[in-house]
């Protein structure tokens, strides 16, 4: 059994650039996440990928009085992955409910139950966007009992100043940082 996984946080087209909801440069981050996919695959460790897979009526939208123009709708171009997943990865669709925002991949999902029952212990975090996603995801995986490692030169944030505080938060928790590559 694998004891570590690597999580791959909403690498979704929506929030590179060009997207619906862009994350600044989010895709010069996808060879570094890919080679990490692989390299981790290479130990045996479980490949987890989050995914937002809104409903169109999604309560974050704008339309709905939310504070997000519409994006990873589910079963559109703009959810669909950008990075090179293996067949046996996990995906964790998240905010599936019409009603319920989720920023975590552990929000309203079976990813603790997952990760606990393949012998997970060490979760490593990389994706987008450090001060939303990532960082909601990092500190639930460590609210769970995961021993948590954030792949700081595999993942991106909206603004610098957002990210470092996200970053300063992350570690506060417990959220180790790494530069692996």
């Amino acid at each position: 059994m694998p004891e570590e996984a690597i999580i791959v946080v909403d690498m979704q087209r929506d929030f590179m650039p060009g997207g619906a909801l862009p994350v600044p440069e989010a895709d010069r981050i996808i060879p570094r996440i890919n080679r990490y996919i692989e390299e981790f695959r290479k130990k045996g460790a479980l490949t987890v990928a989050t995914r937002d897979w809104h409903p169109p009526n999604h309560i974050s939208f704008k339309e709905q009085g939310g504070p997000w123009p519409r994006h990873c709708v589910q079963n559109t171009p703009g959810a669909e992955f950008v990075v090179e997943l293996p067949e046996d990865a996990v995906i964790i669709s998240k905010a599936t409910e019409p009603d319920k925002e989720a920023y975590s991949g552990f929000e309203g999902t079976n990813l603790a139950q997952i990760l606990k029952e393949r012998g997970v212990k060490r979760v490593y975090i990389c994706g987008v966007a450090t001060e939303y996603c990532v960082k909601a995801t990092a500190l639930d995986a460590v609210k769970n009992g995961f021993e948590t490692y954030l792949l700081r030169d595999a993942v991106k944030g909206i603004t610098k100043e957002g990210e470092l505080e996200a970053l300063r938060e992350m570690e506060r928790a417990g959220v180790k940082v790494l530069y692996l590559m």
